[in-house]
């Protein structure tokens, strides 16, 4: 990872530069710290809603003036929400910098958010709900979600909110949550590309220097962990008659990239453990059994704390001893890991690492990603460098350290053909409709 030149403006805004040779379209990366829990619980989703508004129209120009002038120059904007930050992303040519970091502007401190384009977006993702539950991924990590977290915690509920609370989001609504909670303060904005000839600080402080917290924001305090829920061991099955596959998510708490001992022996354990299909979860599901076509693992780090999560599909009738073995897979792993495993990942991470960032747009989302837990891309390098010297004895204790194995299950699949099967081997099921 290439070392970034770095700024601060007056406004709070954090600049990162970082000059890719060659790379003349430039992708920049705002993130605004936003946790989810700020949401109004009757208004859940509406920041959903607030980010996908954020280009339509501002206090200058409607939605197809501001469309024509994102198409003008080839820029390519878009904006979204996760657990923990609103994201938006431009890609523009070089010799346009400026002209897109001023419409980045105009959308951040200025949105028109008009009425009919918020109702439009609220129809969508309305939709989108309906459309999600009938996808098994999607309602298994859903469920999964409501079961491992305390159903008072945000982190319980999708995203995007559900059809009670998307419903009634208004153009007042989304208003009032951009001015409360969409500043420059605490927000990161990473420019990356051939940056060679061009003064990327005088660019930015030319636009979105302009860009001022509102009156009314609302400052978000200490970050909180989010609470699990106190019965999360169990599995829970979601019934859906007739289907043919049984998705599966198994997973448990994880940790964070600030844990203790450092995060460098997860990436390796997701792929010791489900990264390939060489790897114990396929070697043995899949390659040996044929139960599936495969399933993966990995640990998805929090802003505090983090999942370890093992997902994918079996055929239903296989289901019961699809779960016995995945269990035993990584009760297994207790015992310890081989060098030979040990190896494959490092190889696998290390060298595969130039290609996943050897674009400017790679580099801007793992800066940006990193900007949000108060770390640089020195993080990434060092990473990298202690996964080169890992250990099969560092990776035994990462792993003994999170995994306890005990776990929250979900199955979604046709609960008739396994389920009596399945209480015979767990003793807390629970089964609930699609």
């Amino acid at each position: 990872m290439p070392a970034p030149v770095t700024r601060r403006l007056p406004s709070g805004l954090s600049v990162l530069a970082y000059d890719l040779p060659g790379q003349y379209v430039l992708s920049v990366r705002l993130v605004v710290p936003l946790p989810l829990r700020v949401e109004p619980r009757d208004r859940e989703g509406v920041a959903t809603i607030m980010a996908r508004c954020l280009d339509e129209g501002t206090a200058r120009h409607t939605a197809a003036e501001f469309a024509r002038l994102l198409e003008r120059r080839g820029v390519a904007l878009g904006a979204g929400v996760g657990d923990s930050a609103l994201s938006v992303d431009v890609d523009v040519a070089k010799r346009h910098l400026g002209y897109a970091l001023d419409l980045l502007r105009q959308c951040l401190a200025e949105p028109a958010f008009p009425e009919s384009e918020v109702a439009r977006h609220v129809a969508t993702r309305l939709a989108e709900i309906e459309q999600e539950r009938s996808v098994a991924a999607h309602r298994a990590s859903t469920q999964f979600a409501a079961t491992l977290f305390d159903p008072q915690a945000r982190a319980s509920r999708p995203t995007g909110g559900s059809h009670a609370t998307v419903e009634p989001i208004t153009r007042d609504d989304v208003v009032a949550f951009h001015a409360a909670h969409v500043a420059p303060e605490q927000a990161t904005v990473v420019v990356s590309g051939d940056l060679s000839g061009l003064d990327v600080f005088a660019e930015v402080e030319q636009t979105l220097g302009a860009w001022r917290t509102p009156e009314g924001y609302a400052s978000l305090g200490p970050w909180q962990p989010t609470q699990l829920a106190a019965d999360r061991h169990r599995v829970v099955v979601v019934d859906r008659p007739g289907s043919v596959q049984t998705e599966i998510v198994l997973g448990c708490p994880g940790p964070d990239r600030l844990v203790a001992g450092g995060w460098a022996p997860y990436p390796v354990l997701g792929f010791v453990l489900g990264g390939s299909p060489t790897a114990r979860i396929d070697a043995l599901l899949r390659e040996d059994l044929g139960y599936t076509y495969g399933m993966r693992s990995s640990f998805r780090p929090r802003r505090v704390g983090g999942v370890f999560v093992v997902s994918g599909s079996v055929r239903s009738e296989v289901t019961v001893p699809a779960v016995v073995h995945l269990r035993r897979v990584l009760r297994k792993a207790h015992d310890g890991f081989t060098e030979d495993e040990t190896e494959q990942g490092r190889q696998f991470l290390v060298r595969t690492a130039p290609a996943r960032y050897a674009t400017a747009d790679t580099v801007a989302d793992e800066a940006a990603s990193l900007a949000l837990d108060g770390l640089t891309t020195d993080f990434t390098n060092d990473t990298l460098a202690r996964i080169a010297a890992m250990t099969p004895d560092r990776l035994d204790a990462a792993y003994r350290a999170v995994i306890d194995d005990t776990w929250t299950i979900v199955l979604v699949g046709d609960a008739d053909s396994f389920v009596d099967d399945l209480r015979e081997v767990v003793s807390d099921v629970t089964v609930v409709p699609n």
